[in-house]
């Protein structure tokens, strides 16, 4: 069975993924996990050049996702799944994905948002999604590197 680790970050594989994240957790594959991602050529090639020396790469859609995620497709490795947006993050959890806990990274200043905290922010949907996972018992934190504090996104909310 795959260790799973899980982050949501707009940017998906970036410098703080690539450089700290991965490392820290010993992460073997990075899955992202979108569906315009797997039909845009531009940011595959993208992807594949962000993607860490050594780091095996999948970039699936939400449902081949769910598929190779609860059908245990990469046994023994050490994974990063990573969406660009709570929905995709919440749709994994609500098909079965054993995902325990999720880590918010970062979500720009788009309209129709507000700060959570630094670097994250949130429409009213994602509220009502966070809200959702946190009722479930999903641990959630906002953390844009390791060294940030690693508080409940709960405490953000109230």
């Amino acid at each position: 069975m795959a260790k799973m680790h899980a982050r949501v970050d707009e940017r998906l594989i970036h410098g703080q993924v690539a450089a700290m994240w991965t490392g820290l957790l010993g992460i073997t594959r990075i899955v992202v996990v979108n569906d315009e991602a797997v039909r845009d050529e531009m940011l595959i090639a993208a992807l594949k050049i962000a993607r860490p020396a050594g780091i095996k790469l999948s970039i699936l859609s939400r449902n081949k996702a769910v598929e190779k995620l609860k059908g245990d497709a990469y046994p023994g490795e050490t994974l990063f799944v990573i969406t660009k947006n709570i929905a995709d993050m919440k749709h994994l959890i609500d098909q079965g994905v054993e995902i325990r806990k999720v880590n918010l990274g970062n979500l720009a200043k788009r309209e129709g948002t507000t700060e959570l905290k630094r670097s994250v922010y949130v429409t009213e949907q994602d509220v009502v999604d966070i809200k959702a996972l946190l009722d479930q018992g999903i641990a959630m934190t906002a953390q844009m590197v390791p060294t940030d504090s690693d508080r409940s996104v709960a405490e953000y909310l109230s």
